[in-house]
């Protein structure tokens, strides 16, 4: 791995912003091994490539922290669920928008080494740590915290994960459902029939039938398992 070597202490105004860079990576290296997390420095302005990376992370991936910044923007693509990169984008675009100190993004993330490995869950929290001469987010920090797949509360978590992911690949879909169809759909979840429905909602059996087909058509399924989905992932019941 590369050694990252502490610059001696001068003005900051004399040093270059790569030097200054440098100067802000050597903190955190100093620390990184004490805490219970990988250690992620990004830049930014690079497209959001990897800087720096703690011990701990470049072992659990299996490369070099060299080998991790030579693959630029591609790291992203080969270590991380892309399935998970639409809200991870949206709430660290917020972060930078808002470029403020006082701000955090948190996010689950599903890490593997390589595609012969399984997807493991970590906690992500990351925060800006430098800006450039004109104030504009140059480098964030990130901590992510590995979640034991032994703890008796993975499971609980890895369904509301599995829940949120559904929740984001069907959103457009159930969208397209009006306020009536979303009524049948958490009856039908609760195992109503289509005369309890109509008796309930004031309206005819054979209108329930026909919001039972188009719902069915619009969410592209008939399965009583994936209806359910729909009515748990979107609060019905």
């Amino acid at each position: 791995m590369k050694q990252i070597v502490s610059l001696p202490s001068t003005n900051n105004k004399e040093m270059t912003l790569e030097e200054r860079i440098q100067q802000k990576i050597s903190e955190v290296a100093a620390v990184a091994n004490d805490l219970p997390a990988v250690v992620i420095v990004l830049n930014f302005q690079k497209g959001m490539t990897v800087e720096y990376m703690s011990p701990r992370g470049t072992r659990e991936l299996g490369f070099t922290l060299e080998q991790i910044r030579e693959m630029g923007e591609e790291y992203h693509a080969r270590f991380f669920n892309p399935e998970d990169s639409p809200e991870q984008i949206a709430k660290v675009t917020d972060l930078i928008n808002k470029n403020s100190d006082d701000e955090i993004a948190s996010l689950f993330q599903q890490v593997r080494a390589s595609k012969d490995h399984s997807w493991a869950w970590h906690l992500t929290t990351l925060k800006i740590l430098m800006r450039d001469d004109e104030g504009k987010v140059l480098l964030t920090i990130a901590l992510a915290f590995p979640i034991d797949p032994l703890h008796h509360v993975t499971s609980k978590v890895a369904r509301l994960l599995e829940e949120n992911i559904f929740l984001r690949k069907n959103y457009n879909r159930y969208g397209r459902l009006s306020e009536r169809e979303r009524q049948i759909l958490k009856h039908i979840s609760l195992g109503k029939s289509a005369s309890e429905s109509a008796e309930e909602l004031f309206i005819s059996v054979s209108t329930v039938e026909t919001h039972r087909r188009n719902l069915k058509k619009k969410l592209g399924t008939s399965s009583f398992f994936e209806l359910t989905q729909y009515a748990r992932a979107f609060d019905l019941i």
